[in-house]
């Protein structure tokens, strides 16, 4: 039986650099509506994110109905970003969660025998909650599922507890959750717990409690041992898959050669943030880039026999390096979360790649969304032959 076509939209991590998502999907509706298409036409069957970008995933999914108006809920969200609306930044709530959990990490021995809860990250995103609600209407996903405007929607997780990576889906049709190693799938009611634990950044955010296999487990960002995240949205079915990363791919290196200075904890923690949410990503591009070009070369009879399957991909990423957009930007932190993050070096050129996941502040994240907009209207021709148009 010949597979009906599924173009599938993948979302990844980033953080605050998911601003640049946003401006890319504002570019495509824009491109699709001068080429006829109407505003509300949904062109993305299965939706699938990671971290901040399943924030985005879902919030687009909950307007399936109507893509134009999902567009630009996101735009009205990105645009006017504050910190304050996801994670604590008075004085106060600084004190509480990142004072502390540094003077744990420092004095831990002595000081842990006198705090029975100590805390859990470094800071309090307890209002991200609140925001997720104030976005999503979740109701209107599951009617865009009965209706058939949308096949599925999947976010990603990593379990502490278990170890392994998490796929929670949300499905039109019966799908067979997938097990792999060290990932397997299931199939779920998607709610803000998912959200938050999928957008948790180890260390920075706390990991959240979801219920698998039959009992808690504590998970985090679903971008750690996320070893092929394109994979959920091909075992959904996506027959082509458009991917929108979140940096390196096509970023220019640094300009000039780096002076030999030893590297600040924020230098260090944002080049791992970096291998955590962008490495996979681009091993699994070049995966699937061998797999298609080696099924080319069979015949399509020996082709059809086979398990594995050609699938059309459009890849757009930045195409400037938002460490150093991000450094332009560090002084508009508030104060008590710019005083935190200096002590780290993250205030620093040298250190802004961890203040590019943490700059939830308009300017920035305006500045990203300009630069989706800007990079998929140079790939206009790319991006309709893509949609079939």
């Amino acid at each position: 039986m010949e597979l009906l076509e599924k173009t599938g939209l993948i979302l990844t991590g980033g953080g605050a650099r998911a601003a640049y998502q946003v401006g890319v999907l504002q570019a495509i509706s824009q491109l699709l509506w001068e080429a006829g298409w109407p505003p509300a036409r949904n062109p993305f069957d299965i939706i699938c994110g990671t971290s901040a970008g399943a924030i985005n995933a879902t919030a687009l999914a909950c307007r399936a109905d109507n893509f134009g108006e999902g567009v630009q809920q996101l735009l009205d969200v990105w645009e006017h970003f504050r910190v304050e609306q996801v994670y604590r930044a008075d004085s106060l709530g600084v004190l509480r969660s990142g004072a502390r959990w540094l003077s744990i990490l420092s004095f831990g021995w002595l000081l842990r025998k006198w705090r029975a809860a100590p805390p859990a990250s470094l800071l309090d995103n307890t209002p991200l909650a609140g925001l997720l609600h104030r976005m999503l209407d979740l109701p209107r996903l599951d009617a865009a599922l009965a209706d058939g405007l949308l096949h599925a929607l999947a976010v990603n997780a990593s379990s502490y507890t278990g170890g392994q990576h998490v796929t929670f889906f949300q499905c039109a049709e019966e799908v067979a959750p997938w097990v792999r190693t060290a990932r397997t799938a299931q199939r779920d009611q998607i709610g803000v717990e998912h959200l938050l634990a999928s957008s948790a950044i180890p260390f920075i955010f706390p990991a959240v409690p979801l219920y698998l296999d039959g009992h808690h487990e504590y998970c985090g960002d679903g971008s750690m041992r996320q070893l092929a995240p394109i994979s959920p949205a091909i075992h959904l079915g996506a027959t082509r898959v458009l991917v929108v990363g979140a940096g390196r791919m096509h970023e220019p290196r640094g300009n000039g050669r780096p002076q030999a200075r030893y590297p600040t904890l924020a230098q260090i923690a944002g080049h791992a943030m970096s291998s955590i949410f962008l490495d996979s990503l681009a091993v699994d591009i070049e995966r699937l880039n061998r797999i298609n070009a080696t099924l080319s070369l069979m015949p399509p009879q020996m082709r059809a026999q086979g398990a594995l399957r050609q699938v059309e991909l459009l890849v757009i990423a930045p195409s400037e390096r938002l460490d150093d957009i991000a450094a332009r930007h560090t002084a508009s932190l508030p104060a008590p979360v710019r005083v935190l993050l200096s002590g780290i070096g993250a205030t620093e050129t040298r250190g802004a790649a961890l203040a590019s996941y943490l700059l939830f502040e308009a300017g920035y994240t305006r500045e990203l969304i300009r630069l989706g907009q800007r990079d998929t209207l140079a790939r206009k021709a790319d991006v309709l032959a893509f949609f079939g148009s």
